[in-house]
């Protein structure tokens, strides 16, 4: 069975995903290791969102009490949030309705903002990391990997993509309203990853050619000569951030790079240059844990815009495209369970051929020493293959209604068959390609 905890910007405050973002003991470990029914567990984490998906053997009694048991241990061990504070600010998925929700994850439907780009590739190292960390399971690998795949279905075939837009945009959007020039504009950027990348990008589009960087971990020399961009090390940080009109951090270090202490007396730097209109200055933080000191605030003649206030100003979607994405997410999530289901009868129906091949093996060489000719032997081969493909339509079909059970008891019932004595989960899986029709 699977099973997802799922804390997000819809259920939870920003403050509380920042907690959860904040740790150094990988979370996936601590929940596959919690009890012996824990199959495998992936965590998803991302600046708007923390999700375990957990994979829990079916038969175990209260499977998802003790699915969930493990993701709020491991989050307690591994960030010191506990199942109390934890309380009321995650949802439980559980069973087909997990698929869907990861599918529309992916493709960015549930995003801050709608259609945003940047959740394919985390979800994608979220199965990666798992991986490297040994605590995935063929269920899960078969879910994440479907996911990635209706992500790109969705991309490919929807407007969803251009109806949203990413945190960057939209946060440059916002600071619009305040310069009508961008090109006049002294722009300091800290950071150097994938979110600076996007920014500097972004930047450029709107046709600032002004930009300093700096790296708190000490990159931003090599960013610098790839973009040709002027840096910042740690002395000349301070005077840098006086001396800009827009300041955007989105760097992942766990502490703030930048509070009301770094522009100290101000009187001393003037940051009107030739050429250059005086603004209020404006601080953007796209970090998670804050990447800036909400005291930055207080300082004469700035301000400060963070994640929760982008997240309140997110455009409305383009009705359109979300419909016919949820759509195609419905549909993937739908044909993920089918087939899951499916594989569940498998083992019963490698068992019931098994059986039946096994009579007709011991008839045709009963047939041979009578003398029977090909002839009979095709009729017999043929006769099997008819009686066999009714049972096995009607066992995938009741799979599909959730009565798979039914289809082991039959076996049983009328045949004597234990499946888990006449097939190995290989060889379900392969009866599972092998005889969908």
């Amino acid at each position: 069975m699977l099973l997802c905890v799922s804390a997000s910007h819809k259920t939870a405050s920003f403050e509380l995903l920042e907690r959860l973002s904040i740790h150094t003991t990988r979370v996936a470990p601590l929940i596959a290791e919690h009890d012996e029914c824990v199959q495998g567990a992936v965590v998803v984490a991302t600046c708007n969102r923390f999700e375990a998906y957990v994979d829990m053997d079916e038969p175990v009694t209260a499977a998802e009490a003790v699915g969930l048991e493990a993701a709020l241990s491991a989050i307690e061990s591994a960030t010191g949030v506990s199942a109390e504070e934890f309380s009321g600010s995650y949802e439980v998925i559980s069973g087909p309705r997990v698929a869907q929700h990861l599918f529309a994850v992916a493709s960015g439907l549930e995003s801050v903002v709608v259609g945003e780009g940047e959740i394919a590739g985390q979800v994608r190292r979220a199965l990666t990391e798992a991986r490297g960390d040994g605590t995935t399971s063929p269920e899960l690998e078969r879910l994440f990997q479907r996911a990635s795949e209706t992500q790109r279905g969705v991309k490919n075939s929807t407007a969803l993509g251009r109806a949203g837009r990413s945190l960057v945009r939209l946060s440059l959007d916002l600071a619009s309203a305040r310069f009508a020039d961008w090109a006049t504009l002294r722009v300091l950027l800290v950071g150097t990853g994938a979110y600076a990348a996007a920014t500097l990008a972004a930047l450029r589009e709107r046709g600032v050619t002004d930009i300093t960087v700096h790296s708190p971990s000490g990159r931003g020399e090599r960013f610098a000569r790839k973009h040709g961009l002027a840096v910042a090390d740690a002395a000349g940080f301070a005077t840098a951030a006086k001396l800009s009109d827009l300041i955007i951090t989105c760097t992942s270090v766990e502490h703030p790079v930048l509070s009301a202490a770094t522009f100290g007396d101000e009187a001393s730097v003037a940051r009107t240059a030739p050429g250059h209109d005086r603004h209020r200055r404006l601080v953007i933080d796209l970090g998670l844990p804050r990447n800036v000191d909400p005291d930055v605030a207080t300082v004469s003649g700035t301000d400060l815009l963070d994640l929760e206030t982008i997240r309140v100003h997110a455009p409305l979607e383009e009705l359109q495209a979300t419909d016919a994405a949820r759509a195609l997410v419905a549909d993937a999530a739908q044909r993920f369970t089918v087939v899951g289901e499916r594989r569940t009868v498998a083992p019963a129906v490698v068992a019931l051929r098994t059986h039946m091949f096994e009579l007709l093996e011991a008839e045709i060489a009963r047939g041979r020493r009578r003398g029977d000719d090909e002839r009979t032997e095709q009729a017999l081969r043929h006769l099997v293959g008819r009686l066999l493909h009714t049972p096995t339509t009607r066992a995938h079909a009741l799979a599909e209604q959730g009565r798979a059970d039914e289809v082991f008891a039959a076996l049983e019932v009328l045949y004597g068959l234990a499946p888990e004595d006449a097939a190995s989960e290989d060889d379900g899986d392969a009866a599972a390609s092998e005889l969908a029709g």
